[in-house]
């Protein structure tokens, strides 16, 4: 009763503050748009197009049986986790969450593993971190690299981490879904074979034909990103409606980044790396954008509990792994800044700079800048600011799907296991 009385008294509150600010309401609904469309419409579109493909034509089950000893020596988990592992961290947000969700509803992972995958593969998109954020919004290329690598290798550092802290068991609820695969990983052929005898039998078990599997992937994609718009688009919102009361609690805008970087990344990351209080500077503005894009935001923390809602996996031990890559991100920034420095000052040439050779991109921003706090005022985010990711999120999945390809075709002229001895029969023996 009182959730439902809470709910409602926020509902009220925030249809009240549309009715009393419109224009804030609908440049933020801009905003947001705009950037959904110009940085996570392209940069997931193609992936998650690329994915329902590949699990359709069985491609992600012989990846899985490839990557199986890496994956199990590596990160613990089974070799099926290395695709939402390449497509999350090759996409961005939700990306990495969608393909745990499918590995959770074919019980090929555990609750445990679906929990620790998912946790890993939720990343931000890197062409955001190396080109829009470093390029552009902090007009220096190289901190982007640095960035990134902060970002990177805090998760890894933390995946880790947990890891050891949890001390691992047995886990009885991983053992149906090695079972069902044992005829694939325990059986006669070679490695390849086996790969060969999971595409085959993966895609008889699908049947579906070329167009059909592609009209599907394009449908699935696009109702998803629809969903993800709309996170976006209202947090961005709630951000710009919540700023009079940010306002009135630190009136200096000492924490004019803390509500943008609380409910959405990319967001969160522009108020970061522009964000100008006492102790701002280089390196604490770097180190905040990596603590901002390590935690993602509220609203694609809600993107990820909504792909994985119905397998068992849970959001509160999410959002604590997001904290705790947050605080690592940001310490990984700073101890890296002066090793980066020094070796990026080796380079012979300046890094490129993605954005307008004219400088407009600066321009603007510093007529921007110049006329007051720019997080007092709607974000300054429009198409012309932002490079598309659409070139680059192409040359990924081209590259994804060129790696599919060559997969298939080596798998194709491997003779496939025999896939006989896999067969169980109820008393737990096998069949020959």
């Amino acid at each position: 009763m009182a959730r439902t009385i809470l709910l409602a008294f926020i509902s009220l509150t925030l249809i009240g503050a549309v009715i009393r600010m419109p224009d804030a309401a609908f440049q933020a609904s801009l905003q947001g748009l705009t950037v959904w469309w110009t940085i996570v419409f392209p940069g997931l579109l193609p992936f998650l197009v690329l994915f329902e493909m590949i699990a359709a034509f069985g491609l992600a089950h012989g990846l899985g049986v490839l990557m199986q000893a890496p994956m199990r020596k590596l990160f613990k988990l089974p070799g099926d986790a290395a695709l939402p592992l390449v497509l999350g961290w090759m996409s961005g947000f939700t990306a990495g969450a969608e393909a745990t969700a499918d590995l959770r509803r074919r019980e090929v992972l555990s609750p445990r593993d679906g929990q620790r995958l998912l946790a890993l593969s939720h990343m931000p998109n890197p062409m955001f971190m190396l080109i829009v954020i470093g390029a552009g919004f902090m007009h220096r290329p190289e901190l982007g690299i640095i960035i990134a690598a902060a970002v990177w290798l805090s998760a890894l550092w933390t995946f880790g981490l947990q890891a050891l802290l949890r001390r691992r068991k047995p886990d009885p609820a991983m053992e149906p879904g090695r079972d069902r695969q044992a005829g694939l990983t325990d059986g006669r052929g070679g490695l390849l074979g086996r790969a060969a005898a999971a595409i085959t039998s993966a895609r008889e078990e699908d049947g579906r034909g070329f167009g059909k599997v592609l009209g599907d992937a394009v449908y699935s994609g696009v109702q998803k990103l629809m969903v993800v718009g709309g996170f976006i688009i209202f947090a961005s919102v709630v951000a710009r409606l919540a700023q009079p009361l940010l306002q009135f609690v630190a009136p200096n805008g000492a924490l004019d980044l803390s509500l943008p970087a609380l409910l959405e990344g990319h967001l969160g990351a522009y108020a970061a790396a522009v964000w100008q209080g006492p102790l701002s500077s280089a390196s604490v503005n770097a180190a905040l954008v990596a603590a901002v894009l390590a935690w993602s935001g509220i609203s694609a923390i809600l993107q990820a509990g909504y792909a994985v809602s119905g397998t068992g996996l849970k959001l509160l031990p999410f959002i604590g792994s997001r904290l705790l890559h947050a605080v690592h991100a940001a310490l990984f920034a700073l101890l890296l800044w002066k090793p980066a420095q020094a070796a990026l000052a080796w380079l012979p040439l300046p890094l490129p700079v993605f954005f307008g050779g004219d400088g407009s991109s600066v321009k603007t921003e510093a007529a921007m800048l110049s006329h007051g706090d720019p997080m007092n005022a709607p974000l300054p985010l429009t198409v012309s600011d932002l490079p598309g990711l659409w070139p680059y999120a192409l040359a990924c999945a081209a590259a994804v799907a060129a790696a599919c390809v060559l997969l298939s075709l080596i798998t194709k002229l491997t003779p496939p296991a025999n896939r006989s001895v896999s067969i169980r029969n109820t008393n737990g023996g096998r069949r020959h």
